[in-house]
Formats: C-alpha cells, sequence, structure tokens
C-alpha cells in the first residue's frame, strides 16, 4: 500500500469536510412518521399532511408547497385532476400510479411528475405505511 503524503491528506480532509454537509441534508429530508389522524382525510386511509412552503426563483412559479400524502397499506387515491403542476416521491412504501395513457410502478426513492389539468390515481401496494412528498409548484 502506497504512503499518503501531507498534501493528501490534507485534500481528502478538506474534501471529507466538504460533503458531510451534503450528506446530513439528504437525511434530514426523511419523512418523519405520522399518526393514523394527521392531517386531512382525502379517501380512505390518505391523508395529506402539509410540510411547508417558500418562495420560488423559478419565473413561472412564485411558491412551492410541500405536503407529504400518507397513505395506509392498500390506500387507494382516486383519479383527480392535478390544480398545479407538481414533482412526487415515495419516501415510503410502494405504489402503482395510473395516468391516462400509462401505468406505472414506483418505490421508495422514486420520482414521478404531475401536470396540471392531467389525471392521477395512486395505490399503496406495500404492507407499510406509505408517503408521498409532493412539490406543488404554485404559479407566479
Amino acid at each position: 500500500m502506497k504512503t499518503m503524503n501531507r498534501r493528501s491528506a490534507i485534500a481528502l480532509g478538506v474534501t471529507a469536510a466538504a460533503v458531510s454537509p451534503l450528506f446530513t441534508l439528504a437525511a434530514s429530508a426523511k419523512t418523519k412518521k405520522y399518526g393514523p389522524k394527521e392531517g386531512k382525510e382525502i379517501a380512505p386511509g390518505v391523508r395529506v399532511v402539509e410540510v411547508g412552503t417558500g418562495n420560488s426563483d423559478i419565473p413561472a412559479y412564485k411558491s412551492i408547497a410541500i405536503v407529504d400524502v400518507v397513505f395506509q397499506p392498500g390506500a387507494h387515491a382516486p383519479q383527480s385532476v392535478m390544480d398545479n403542476d407538481m414533482v412526487c416521491t415515495i419516501t415510503s412504501g410502494a405504489f402503482t400510479i395510473k395516468k391516462v395513457d400509462k401505468e406505472f410502478k414506483l418505490k421508495t426513492g422514486d420520482m414521478y411528475t404531475c401536470s396540471k389539468g392531467k389525471t392521477d390515481e395512486a395505490t399503496n401496494t406495500s404492507k407499510e405505511v406509505g408517503v408521498h412528498r409532493i412539490a406543488v409548484l404554485i404559479p407566479a
């Protein structure tokens, strides 16, 4: 094994120090565990919990609202028309998503998008509580 010189050791230390906050931020994005009565029920076994809002630097959008949609095992959100463009991340569980022209399966860590005016339908196909973390893009 090669020995590490002082310059390499300093470079490694600076790199580790710079990357550490990125892992901390990624870990903080995990969804908390929700109780069965938190948020507002939108369908049997499906609740929406408001996480927060913020201003947007994207010219087409004035703000972004983050919500968690919490699905009990086997729960189904019926087809609905999207009021806004959205970016959805599955933070727990597994889902089947149906759109007008396609159907697909997602698991924890997967992402998908929804367009304003289009329809979407979701079913939690896992045996655990499933959560969609949704960034709702609110037009300017």
